[in-house]
């Protein structure tokens, strides 16, 4: 999903600080009084040498001798020179001073970071759980997750090391040249020459490698979700011999990747290379005319060593802005790609909606629908009469998981395209949530946590006794199954654990949905991997165990549906029939030609 600049990923930063600034305070507070300690302790090495060992008087920046009155001792330099341990006795706690600030500074940014992104991640997570079920189906499962991982990692490094680092650069500048500018005039002018340079030259770099990096991501989103198909989708590839097609289908996105990257590697090296040039030539320079100065008495030799050592103190930083503002380029990148999601339109209902539990009969009228212009209902209209078994049987593409699809409202009808309602309400006018908490579904590939089988059934919540999850499992003809486990209920679901067919799985899905006793049960062909036998039996146990509830059954074998109150028969979207079986039969039509061919290869197999 190709991404584009939105001016409102910056403001992404600011809204997921809130809770840290005042951390980011205080570590910016302590920053500048660590940055401080920095510039007194050159200032020392220049009075040792300037004023105790030259004994010249003391002219500027008195903290040095300001901290060695406080230790009680004569600061003349003759005095001085026979008690050097008092002149580093002062130093040591300017550095002591100066390593306190700088661990609670630290503390303070990795505190603030970490909460920063703690609520990022909070935000993404609960965002995407509203997304409507349009968005998922049309993003890449690997794509997210890239996004969710690298892309917040990006952002995390940014606001713990390079944002921080952009300030605490700024400020070396500028305390820099406040104290370069009175040691020297010409070697300050030579030295501030060069930053515009460096700086210039990394905005031009950051203007090349910020659409690589992009690229970049993307590539590495497509990756990702490659590898994540071929895991999830590794029964089909050993079952259809896939492997190699796969194997170089990855190879192919593999090669793609890697050649971004060392194409921006190419860039970075051609960076620092001339960025190295430009700082040595800079430390050239300033020692030229540095020794030029020296000799004609424009700077004592204390003074030269300390502008010499400020000089380092800035150059190495501002030369490292060409790999913050880089670092910054992939953070933009990321904020856009995560204000991608963000901003992606949530399921949202009216403030007037409804949070009763929806009953009566489900009534479709005149519903046309579509995907992507593609009409997949054409005018369908029926009824399901409350505690009603409809059975609802089609071909493939034929719309009959669009149905049940549109009852849950993981899709809405657009405007003019039909209505929908249950006990004469239009399920538009239901809360989502409450609508889908009293309808149970059950896929035809349905989907299992990597728990226990007990959660599974119990869908993860504690407010199901064990005797009503077995009895739900017996309905579903699982539980006898699950008994016949080593650890029974509490065998683990996954990787590490059991491996269940596909029946089973459907099984346990079914008790999932029967142990809630939703008004509304759909079953969209959740019967078709198992056998006709065991079909019959949860379709008698389920007759039986319904309590009334309004159940549909979604099917493509005939023997599925044949108990059910009334038959829908689809073909290409539209409703051919409608009845009861027997009414059905009578009518030697669709249903009839079905139930002939399905008997017919049974009794061939049989």
């Amino acid at each position: 999903m190709r991404t584009k600049p939105n001016p409102g990923s910056a403001g992404l930063l600011w809204e997921i600080s809130r809770g840290s600034r005042a951390l980011y305070l205080i570590a910016i507070l302590f920053m500048l009084l660590s940055v401080f300690c920095s510039f007194l302790l050159p200032q020392a090495v220049r009075f040792v040498v300037d004023n105790v060992i030259g004994g010249e008087p003391v002219s500027d920046m008195p903290v040095i001798p300001a901290l060695l009155s406080a230790f009680g001792g004569d600061i003349r330099p003759e005095a001085l020179r026979g008690r050097l341990s008092l002149v580093g006795a002062a130093i040591l706690s300017v550095a002591a001073f100066g390593a306190v600030c700088n661990f609670i500074y630290r503390q303070c940014l990795a505190r603030g970071a970490e909460g920063m992104i703690k609520r990022l991640r909070d935000k993404l997570y609960e965002h995407i759980q509203h997304l409507p079920y349009k968005w998922h189906v049309g993003i890449q499962t690997g794509d997210v997750i890239q996004r969710c991982t690298s892309d917040v990692d990006v952002v995390q490094s940014f606001i713990f090391v390079q944002l921080i680092e952009i300030a605490r650069t700024l400020v070396l500048v500028v305390f820099a040249y406040a104290l370069l500018l009175p040691l020297n005039v010409p070697m300050s002018v030579a030295s501030a020459a060069f930053l515009p340079v460096v700086f210039f030259y990394s905005v031009i770099f950051l203007r090349r490698a910020s659409g690589r990096f992009l690229e970049a991501d993307e590539a590495e989103g497509e990756l990702l979700s490659i590898a994540q198909e071929n895991f999830t989708g590794v029964r089909v590839v050993r079952a259809f011999g896939r492997e190699k097609y796969e194997t170089d289908r990855f190879d192919a996105q593999n090669r793609l990747f890697t050649d971004i990257w060392v194409s921006l590697g190419d860039t970075l090296s051609v960076y620092w290379g001339l960025g190295d040039l430009l700082t040595g030539l800079q430390m050239i320079v300033i020692s030229v005319i540095g020794v030029h100065q020296a000799a004609s008495g424009g700077i004592t030799a204390g003074g030269f060593i300390v502008f010499l050592t400020y000089n380092a103190m800035i150059v190495w930083p501002v030369r490292g802005l060409g790999r913050i503002l880089s670092e910054a380029s992939k953070t933009g990148v990321s904020l856009v790609r995560l204000r991608e999601i963000l901003d992606a339109p949530r399921e949202e209902d009216p403030e007037d909606a409804l949070d009763t539990p929806p009953d009566g009969d489900i009534v479709f009228e005149r519903v046309t629908f579509g995907y992507g212009g593609v009409p997949v209902l054409k005018d369908v209209s029926f009824t399901a009469a409350r505690g009603q078994t409809l059975g609802i049987l089609g071909a493939t593409g034929s719309g009959k998981t669009t149905i049940a699809h549109l009852i849950c409202r993981l899709y809405d009808l657009e405007p003019g395209c039909g209505s929908i309602s249950i006990g004469g309400v239009d399920i538009r006018r239901f809360k989502r949530r409450s609508l889908r908490s009293h309808i149970g579904i059950v896929l035809q590939e349905p989907f299992l946590f990597s728990r226990t089988l007990r959660e599974n059934v119990a869908s993860l919540s504690e407010r199901f006794s064990m005797e009503q999850i077995k009895s739900a499992a017996t309905v579903s003809q699982i539980h006898a199954d699950i008994e016949a486990l080593e650890r029974g209920y509490d065998t683990i679901v996954g990787e590490r654990g059991v491996t269940l067919s596909g029946g089973q799985k459907q099984r346990v899905a079914i008790a999932r949905a029967i142990l809630r006793e939703p008004p509304i049960m759909i079953f969209d062909d959740s019967l078709s991997a198992v056998d006709t036998e065991t079909d019959a039996r949860i379709r008698g146990a389920l007759a039986r165990g319904a309590k009334g509830a309004t159940t549909l059954i979604i099917a493509h074998r005939v023997t599925s549906v044949a108990n059910a109150d009334k038959i829908l028969v689809m073909d290409s979207g539209r409703i051919a029939e409608m009845g009861s079986p027997d009414e059905l039969m009578a009518k030697n039509g669709v249903f009839r030609r079905i139930f002939d061919t399905q008997q017919s290869i049974d009794e061939e197999t049989g």
